[in-house]
């Protein structure tokens, strides 16, 4: 299922990543799992993580065996300002819906304020 995010800004492989990482955000990942997980072709995710990870967005975490695990680098100065836009975009639609459909206010924008604060 696309996120909400993703069906606004589109879905490309950066965007599939990002989201992934942001919506999951409590556990490291290996770079099968990210591409797994996220949709985006393992291929790209291993180009795209040297990109994210020299550009502190994304930070290793630990290895096991041969296996580097990787986990959003919330840190960042702009991983926070993207994390903040991903969840605006995220909440603004969420309220364009209930306002469209008349969604009960506990429903919709609960969801997002909870999956925001997790």
């Amino acid at each position: 299922m696309k996120s909400i995010f993703l069906k606004k800004q589109g879905e490309s492989p950066k965007n599939k990543v990002l989201d992934f990482l942001i919506t999951h955000s409590d556990l490291d990942y290996s770079l099968k799992e990210i591409s797994k997980y996220s949709g985006a072709g393992y291929s790209t995710v291993k180009l795209m993580m040297k990109d994210l990870l020299k550009n502190k967005w994304v930070a290793a975490t630990r290895k096991i065996s041969k296996i580097k695990l990787y986990k959003l680098n919330t840190e960042n100065i702009e991983v926070k300002k993207f994390i903040d836009f991903y969840w605006a975009v995220t909440e603004n639609e969420i309220g364009l819906e209930k306002k469209n459909n008349h969604i009960s206010s506990s429903s919709a924008a609960g969801l997002a304020v909870s999956a925001r604060n997790m």
